[in-house]
């Protein structure tokens, strides 16, 4: 149900296909290597309007600071132009929002809203296995740091599956007569203990990552994908990955857009988190 809602939110962007666009004039007039948006940070500015398509800074108080024209022909270069899933008529209104005249809006490095999904290996009892983990920033004191929050790990949610088999299955409400005693047969019964558990119960997979290490049956071995998720612009979400490919249309880009309310937020999270 979850998958389906997803697949319907991502679909309302795919109304038309996309057609190749440039940043204005200026990328006839710079090199390639400057049109590429080589680093998150950068792609932050670009969108806020604070950088120059040749890497210069702008700051509070500069001509072209944020300055909506400067803008407008950005974002229409933050998009992955090869994407077929983007419609032309989904860029216009997003880019409308964000240019709002009266209320214009802007990426918040240090903000809430946006998360890392990290596609890495990790080697399990000898054999080598993909694990998902979730970072955010986290304030600490003066600065910031990345921390994992949350990971998928799919022989943990196996061992916690709570899939509902019509069977009843409880401790007797006057267990206490007996000092617990039927406690037994709730510890014997592995594929079901979980239903033991107080109502709302919600394993932590990342507590078990952290147990796994610690004994010494997991152990770290690469990263093999970065992408970001982005919930800062209100009405909105974005993906952005990072598109290595000759051509000023490459980088860390906007490869999946869509429209999105409080509710749908809701179950894309927790497609997001496979949940």
């Amino acid at each position: 149900m979850i998958r389906k809602a997803f697949l319907i939110v991502l679909l309302l962007a795919s109304v038309a296909p996309v057609r190749g666009q440039r940043f204005g004039d200026y990328v006839s007039d710079e090199s390639i290597l400057y049109a590429q948006t080589k680093q998150v940070n950068q792609f932050f500015r670009r969108f806020n309007g604070e950088e120059s398509l040749t890497g210069v800074r702008y700051y509070r108080g500069d001509k072209y600071f944020r300055d909506p024209d400067f803008r407008r022909r950005y974002l229409n270069g933050i998009f992955d132009q090869q994407n077929q899933a983007i419609s032309d008529r989904q860029k216009r209104q997003f880019i409308s929002d964000a240019l709002s005249s009266t209320n214009p809006l802007f990426l918040d490095f240090h903000s809430a809203g946006w998360f890392a999904e990290v596609a890495t290996v990790f080697n399990h009892n000898g054999k080598d296995v993909r694990v998902t983990l979730f970072l955010k920033l986290e304030q600490e004191n003066l600065g910031y740091k990345w921390v994992i929050n949350d990971v998928f790990y799919k022989p943990f949610t196996d061992l916690f599956s709570l899939e509902d088999d019509g069977k009843l299955i409880f401790l007797h409400p006057m267990s206490h007569e007996l000092d617990f005693m039927n406690l037994i047969k709730v510890f014997q019964d592995k594929e079901k203990i979980a239903k033991y558990a107080e109502k709302g119960y919600k394993p932590s997979y990342l507590t078990l990552l952290l147990y796994e290490l610690k004994r010494g049956n997991m152990k770290f071995v690469t990263v093999e994908n970065v992408k970001f998720h982005f919930f800062q612009i209100s009405g909105w979400y974005f993906e952005l990955s990072d598109q290595r490919r000759n051509g000023p249309n490459a980088g860390w880009l906007i490869t999946a857009l869509a429209p999105i309310n409080e509710k749908e937020k809701e179950l894309l999270l927790k497609y997001i988190y496979n949940e």
